[in-house]
Parts: C-alpha cells; structure tokens; sequence
C-alpha cells in the first residue's frame, strides 16, 4: 500500500488504527506488532455488518499495490468462457446448435460452408457441452490454482 494513502496513525492499547484514503474514508485496527513487510490477516465478524466489512476488506485491497495478479484465468480462458456461456444461454433457450452458431460466430461465416461438415458446427457442440459441464459442478475447476 502505497504510504501516501495513509493519513492517520492512533496508537492506542488494542493496536494500531490507520486512516487510508483509498477512494473513500477507510479505518483500520492493526493488532500486535506487525512487522514492515509481513504479511497481514483479515478477521471479519460475519453479523448484520459482515457484508460492510467484507466491502472495507476488498477496499484494502484493492488500495495495496501489493496484490498478485490472479492467474487462476488467462485472457483466452476468459474470452472462451464468454462464448461457452452464450453458447450455454442460447442452448438453455432452446436455440438449435446453427442459431447458437449464428449467434456467436455471425451468419456469414456460419453459411460460407455446409453446416453438417462445418467446422464451427463441431467448435459449437464444443462450446455448449463445456458449459453444460460447467453447469453440473465443472466450474469449480476455474477456481484451482494453475501449475
């Protein structure tokens, strides 16, 4: 977290509190000691409120600049899981794999070869059977680290 972010230090008998100015008005207790480039731990008490403190919690966040990038996801990961769920919304309307097709890939090149033999008739069943499996519980796989 960058220091300029920090306005305030209290020092006071249950730990540090830090004002940080990360968008809007943020407050911080730091317990115990931390040392200057350890690590920190969130407790949030999950009550009426806890929905609020988890907000303030991705506030800080999303104010260090110490975070990772998340590479659970590459960028064609993503760009192909926009299309499994098209495809997916297409299918679960009822839409033939030719409109699901149509739809995801335009009516030019869908028509440009004979569907039967069509290599994005085969790309689709693809796209619609992956997000069916999604559907089932598959989609816990994105949530594992990559190796």
């Amino acid at each position: 977290m960058p220091l300029s972010a920090i306005e305030t230090v209290h020092r006071g008998p249950d730990g540090d509190r830090l004002g940080i100015v990360a968008g809007s008005d943020l407050r911080v207790l730091i317990s115990g000691d931390p040392a200057p480039n350890g690590m920190l731990a969130a407790l949030v008490i999950l009550d009426r409120h806890g929905a609020e403190r988890l907000d303030a919690v991705a506030r800080l966040i999303r104010a260090s600049s110490s975070v990772p990038p998340d590479a659970r996801l590459t960028r064609q990961r993503r760009c192909r899981l926009r299309q499994v769920l098209r495809a997916l919304d297409g299918h679960g309307a009822g839409a033939a794999y030719r409109a699901v097709a149509e739809s995801l890939f335009g009516l030019r090149r869908v028509a440009a070869f004979p569907w039967k033999t069509c290599s994005l008739r085969d790309t689709t069943i693809r796209l619609v059977r992956d997000g069916v499996t999604l559907l089932r519980g598959g989609y816990r796989r994105l949530l594992r680290r990559r190796r």
